[in-house]
């Protein structure tokens, strides 16, 4: 038996509250020391819980770090190695080993998965964004020669500031949902259930809801560290080429996008407060694990970039946080964590045991973390995404964090006394010998450039499945910039809405002159009929709008 089975044996099963967000850095977080966030909700969790200081995404990039959090493998094991190619429930996922065994395992909010039509590890997928058209960001399969992203970068630096976006009026539907999930469901289970609650804020666009963005004022939230300090790196100046989103920033938009950052992750916290509330108001928080966490961070113009992709700690880096049942409270870990440890920690958490199949998987149990196991381990992280010329792996040891680039030069940081990653000790003759050591840690995982032809050579088969290079770049003409909704767009919902009441006004101006136009209480009739019909029309639309947001 395993440390981590022998702990789970001590502890009685638990349900699990999964709450994840979408591009959450760390370092905005009050209980991960900043001080100028809002954040009560987050920080009383992770005093009641353990926090994991230095956890880290499996790729800085969406649609792949999820497909390794279904999956608890790596992204080189699970073959999504783009925006392009997101997980379609082939590979066994926590879920499905659940679900067999007779727990309930829910969904809400984004997957960004394949397709809802797939069985992806979940009985029920409440409000599920998906990739776009099944499809995803195509452009980011064209990576030799790269193609240009000019379209794509251009409106990060316009939907900025304060405001209402698709998103946020999604979050709140997903957070209402959740709400209803727990009070109706929660303690009607006759297993430990599983509910994955998955929130897109603090996504960009970097707009929050004004009463959160509010909250802060420039002096609140900064400047950029090491904007105008470029690396000079081969590998990194193809990536600044191609994601040029700071070129598009003026010294107004970025306190306004920064604001707006800021102002999103309260908005989160005020929502995971919300489902938090709920749960102990149900009765159920004694016996329920609550994991939070991000599938990436946010660079938000520090080292000159914006979005993620690159492997600094505000992109590769994530916090996470588990509360419950077996875990210390107030308690930090230092041990380097990864999304792929949720996988373990769901399953046994729920008091079933690891799959036989699934035994080899490099996960840890975060409970087991969390009280003190500290197994020798390397923290891996890989792209193999747009823009990236070739592949690049992070691999995180103590205080060292060491990024290798399949044909080009290393990177070393010594987290330790260069938390903020300014001091690159790549070429440094001092560091040969770590260098060393860390790029033999990796190998010990995987071969860089056996995997790097691997993504090349799948990323070629899609292209030629999908009609080539210039059928692709046709598709991609209109440019999106972050996944739409799978409801109506802002503008749609405005004109929907103007339709609406255009209906409602006729319906009931035609009552009320159907008698002076007909002259008779006959027709009258008509109109009252007309006016009803509106009405209801109204109604039904309005439902209809409702339900899909």
């Amino acid at each position: 038996m395993t440390p981590e089975s022998r702990l789970e044996a001590e502890v009685e099963p638990s349900n699990v509250l999964l709450l994840i967000s979408d591009e959450h850095t760390r370092e905005v977080l009050g209980c991960y020391g900043n001080r100028n966030v809002q954040t009560p909700n987050l920080d009383r969790l992770a005093a009641s819980g353990t926090r994991f200081d230095n956890a880290y995404t499996p790729s800085p990039v969406c649609v792949s770090a999820r497909a390794s959090l279904a999956t608890g493998r790596w992204v080189h094991e699970t073959g999504s190695w783009s925006s392009a190619e997101p997980y379609t429930g082939s590979q066994r996922s926590w879920g499905h080993g659940l679900i067999e065994n007779g727990h309930r395992v829910v969904s809400i909010g984004k997957l960004h998965y394949r397709s809802k039509r797939d069985a992806n590890g979940f009985d029920q997928e409440y409000m599920p964004l998906h990739v776009v058209n099944e499809l995803g960001w195509l452009k980011g399969l064209l990576r030799d020669p790269l193609p240009s992203y000019d379209e794509g970068t251009a409106e990060l630096a316009v939907q900025v500031g304060a405001g209402d976006t698709d998103y946020t009026r999604y979050d709140r539907s997903i957070c209402n949902a959740a709400c209803d999930w727990i009070t109706c469901h929660g303690s009607e289970q006759n297993k430990p259930w599983v509910l994955y609650v998955s929130f897109v804020s603090p996504h960009y666009p970097l707009q929050a809801p004004q009463a959160f963005y509010d909250l802060y004022t420039p002096g609140d939230v900064g400047t950029p560290r090491s904007q105008h300090q470029r690396p000079s790196h081969s590998v990194l100046e193809s990536m600044y080429g191609f994601y040029d989103y700071d070129r598009h920033f003026t010294h107004a938009s970025t306190l306004q996008a920064r604001l707006g950052y800021y102002g999103l992750c309260s908005f989160v916290d005020h929502l995971v407060g919300r489902v938090l509330e709920t749960l102990d108001n149900c009765g159920l928080t004694h016996r329920t694990r609550v994991i939070y966490t991000s599938d990436h961070g946010e660079l938000l113009g520090n080292h000159g970039m914006w979005t993620k992709m690159l492997m600094y700690e505000e992109s590769a880096g994530i916090p996470l946080i588990i509360r419950g049942p077996g875990i210390p409270a107030g308690k930090a870990v230092a041990t380097p964590a990864s999304l792929v440890d949720c996988h373990p920690t769901i399953v046994e958490s729920v008091g079933t045991a690891i799959d036989g199949d699934d035994a080899p998987l490099p996960g840890h149990s975060l409970v087991a973390l969390a009280n003190g196991a500290q197994p020798d381990r390397t923290i891996l992280s890989e792209f193999h995404d747009g823009g990236a010329p070739t592949g690049y792996f992070l691999v995180r040891r103590d205080e060292w964090k060491y990024v290798h680039y399949v044909g080009a030069e290393a990177q070393l940081f010594n987290l330790r006394d260069d938390p903020f990653e300014e001091n690159d000790l790549g070429c440094d003759p001092g560091h040969r010998g770590r260098r060393s050591d860390c790029e033999a840690a990796l190998r010990a995982i995987l071969d860089p450039e056996a995997i790097n032809r691997q993504a090349f050579t799948d990323q070629a088969r899609r292209i030629e499945a999908l009609g080539g290079r210039e059928a692709i770049l046709r598709m991609t003409a209109q440019e999106f910039g972050f996944t739409p909704l799978p409801g109506f767009p802002d503008q749609a919902r405005i004109r929907l809405k103007s339709f609406i009441w255009i209906g409602l006004l006729v319906g009931s101006t035609a009552g009320g002159m159907a008698p002076e136009l007909w002259g008779g209480s006959v027709f009258s009739g008509w109109g009252v009929t007309l006016s009803t019909l509106g009405g209801l029309a109204g109604i039904w639309a309005g439902y209809k709008l409702s339900r899909m947001m």
